[in-house]
């Protein structure tokens, strides 16, 4: 009781632990509360942050905490924004953007203008500034669009690019008005800040990509990497101020930069996504929240009217953008609401614009009271907006969201994707989180099954040494796949024989896809090695043998040889599928090398399932010209070679030398050997040849089990 009554309990509350707790238990329970009501969360927590703040019952105060943590969320969401955005989506609507960009801008400056100068009585340059407050918005209700997973809607790749646009020319207007009335604006301070500009863009766009990889090489320690991300981030979000624009803009750059570094499924992006949305983003509501003052409809007709004619022009003129943004490019009406809840929201710039115009004073009256660019009717009537425009953007975001998400089921059916089964040959440490990685970005986003992992224990060996290691191996399969939302299914085969035991798995769960490690001692005469060798020509279902020399997020492009007649071969439209879609979530682009024949029937598969990353093809059908790759490759490529097994169409001779090229010449190259999906059809030499080794090696291995048992038998009698 001595200690209870030593803590200050007046408020608003000053004790740093109370305050924080009080932040959790709103970000807890301010979700769960109003989605009882069927009220977003985004809502809920700008409500709270009301009831809470200095307006409310003023158990906190705004202070530099709540700022510094509300701030941190803001350049969150923009940092979200351009991570999560569809790169490739994204630059084929660069023309739609701009579009968009430029009309909920305009609609909204012209109309504001003029109803701020002829209805309000205001002068040019406030009329002005505050319609560049009515052309703004931010993304306030962009993560209930991430939650339905639609944010890689082209009207959610529109919204987010054309706040890019508002947000960057309102606040040109707003460095041009505060110029002016410092009678401090000339060619210079334009010249100024567009150098300024062009040096921040170039230092993110071209220094930032180099640091990123060159980290992600060497250091994949999860925490060490969240770290970094978190302060390439806000760098440039403080070299965007230096540079005289917002610090918005700058967080939504290093979004897009570390975009291609940062796959989607992975345990980075499920760390980013995590952290954000628990703490810096329920915090940067909250603050909003404390902003408003909802006792401006009682000061009187004045502070009512403004409010009034804010609300209706800001919310109608973005209408009207939208409106306009769907009828032009024919999109559907629930694209067209999706960008009109998304551009509805007003919050960080805006406020941004008015507090500047409040605290420019143009003079004075009579008495000594100061006159400000912006009075005390317009602050108020923004605070409002702030809270009646969220409310708009979250309910017509959540209703726009989940009609899409259904468009989007209706309109891709279940494909034989869904019940994809991939396994992972889980046989060298080293190469687990590699491996891992790997299976699941072949894993279809619509797949409901798990990844396998296998690890199989030669019995003729020490069995209890290799048990520990296998369940070493399992633990860090399991934990690398749980950190990025996904699963795996652990299968720990004992077997005389390691190729056996990952053949036999493979035909008792049906498996379409084996992912299979590279072994270490890859040299010109067993570069396969004998266990992958076996796995090939007994299993006729897609393999992948994979060697990364860095992380899959850090390759600059990929690089695909084919065989002639490679799209002859059953497997061709899959595995074809499976790379685009890997270059498609790493964002990187593909080149092909084939034959003209090859070629052309990837352009015909690309062509009918059209996927947004750019694709180049070059003649290649000689394979004694192989070594022509060492000369075209680069560090950062993926080097894809289509094999075949032999006997089959696409089979060529040439690649009985390749175990001799890629151990002499690729040697620190990052490789992916794939062999399609074969059938066995016909008798041919390669068909015997085939059964021969595997009726040598199933002999061998019943021999050896046979004295195994003779021994066993012999000691019995013994005894």
């Amino acid at each position: 009781m001595i200690l209870l009554s030593s803590l200050d309990y007046t408020l608003p509350l000053q004790n740093p632990v109370i305050i924080f707790s009080l932040v959790l238990f709103i970000i807890l329970f301010a979700p769960i509360l109003f989605n009882k009501i069927k009220v977003p969360h985004i809502i809920g927590l700008i409500i709270a942050g009301l009831i809470v703040g200095p307006y409310g019952l003023n158990l906190l105060k705004r202070d530099s905490s709540i700022v510094l943590f509300g701030t941190v969320g803001l350049l969150y969401i923009m940092f979200l924004a351009g991570l999560e955005i569809d790169l490739a989506e994204f630059k084929k609507n660069k023309k739609r953007i701009l579009v968009f960009g430029l009309l909920t801008f305009i609609f909204p400056l012209v109309v504001g203008t003029l109803t701020s100068y002829y209805i309000l009585g205001y002068g040019f340059l406030s009329s002005l500034l505050l319609a560049s407050m009515f052309s703004t918005h931010t993304l306030v209700s962009y993560p209930i669009a991430s939650k339905y997973g639609v944010i890689r809607n082209q009207a959610v790749s529109m919204t987010v690019g054309g706040t890019m646009i508002t947000d960057i020319l309102a606040l040109l207007i707003l460095a041009g008005i505060a110029g002016m009335t410092k009678q401090d604006v000339s060619s210079a301070f334009w010249i100024q800040l567009g150098m300024s500009t062009l040096v921040f863009v170039s230092v993110v766009f071209a220094i930032f990509p180099i640091v990123i990889r060159w980290f992600f090489k060497h250091f994949d320690d999860s925490i060490s990497q969240y770290i970094f991300v978190l302060a390439m981030v806000f760098l440039a979000s403080f070299m965007a101020e230096a540079a005289g624009v917002e610090a918005i803009i700058g967080a939504f750059f290093s979004g897009l930069v570390l975009n291609k570094f940062v796959p989607h499924s992975s345990p980075l992006m499920n760390r980013i996504d995590f952290v954000g949305n628990a703490l810096f983003i329920p915090f940067f509501l909250i603050s909003v929240g404390m902003l408003v003052d909802v006792t401006v409809l009682v000061k009187g007709w004045g502070a009512l009217k403004v409010a009034g004619i804010i609300l209706v022009v800001a919310l109608s003129t973005k209408y009207l953008a939208a409106w306009l943004t769907q009828k032009i490019f024919k999109l559907t009406k629930a694209e067209g609401t999706m960008i009109f809840g998304l551009s509805a929201s007003h919050a960080a710039a805006t406020l941004a614009i008015i507090l500047v115009g409040y605290n420019i004073i143009i003079g004075e009256t009579a008495s000594g009271e100061p006159i400000r660019l912006l009075n005390e009717d317009v602050l108020n009537g923004t605070i409002l907006l702030i809270l009646v425009s969220c409310g708009v953007s979250s309910f017509v975001v959540e209703g726009a969201s989940k009609k899409l998400a259904l468009d989007e089921e209706d309109s891709n059916p279940v494909d034989d994707q869904v019940n994809e089964k991939i396994l992972v040959s889980l046989a060298y440490p080293n190469m687990v989180t590699h491996l891992v990685d790997f299976g699941i970005m072949l894993k279809s986003k619509k797949s409901h099954t798990s990844i396998y992992g296998l690890n199989v224990i030669d019995d003729e060996r020490d069995v209890s040494q290799q048990t520990s290691n296998s369940k070493k191996v399992i633990e860090k399969a399991i934990s690398h796949a749980v950190s990025s939302e996904n699963s795996i299914i652990p299968i720990t085969r004992y077997d005389s024989s390691i190729s056996n035991g990952i053949v036999y798995t493979i035909k008792e769960h049906g498996i379409g896809d084996i992912v299979i490690g590279m072994h270490k001692q890859a040299d010109q005469d067993t570069f396969l090695g004998a266990k992958a060798g076996n796995i090939i020509k007994r299993v006729h279902e897609t393999i992948y043998i994979y060697k990364p020399t860095q992380p899959l997020n850090t390759f600059k492009r990929v690089v695909i040889a084919m065989p002639p007649k490679a799209e002859t071969e059953p497997g061709f439209l899959h595995w074809l599928k499976k790379l685009m879609m890997i270059a498609k979530e790493a964002g990187i682009p593909v080149k092909f090398y084939g034959t003209t024949s090859t070629n052309d029937a990837v352009v015909k598969v690309i062509e009918r399932n059209p996927v947004a990353i750019k694709v180049s093809f070059n003649e290649f059908g000689n394979w004694d010209d192989f070594l022509i790759f060492s000369r075209e490759l680069k560090p950062d490529d993926l080097f894809v070679i289509v094999s075949s097994r032999k006997g089959h169409d696409s089979y060529v001779p040439q690649m009985g030398r390749l175990p001799y090229y890629l151990s002499n010449y690729f040697v620190e190259q990052s490789l992916l050997i794939l062999y399609p999906k074969q059938l066995e059809s016909g008798i041919n030499m390669g068909n015997i040849e085939q059964t021969d080794s595997y009726l040598i090696e199933t002999i061998s291995e019943q021999i050896g089990a046979l004295g195994k048992a003779g021994k066993y038998v012999k000691g019995l009698f013994k005894k």
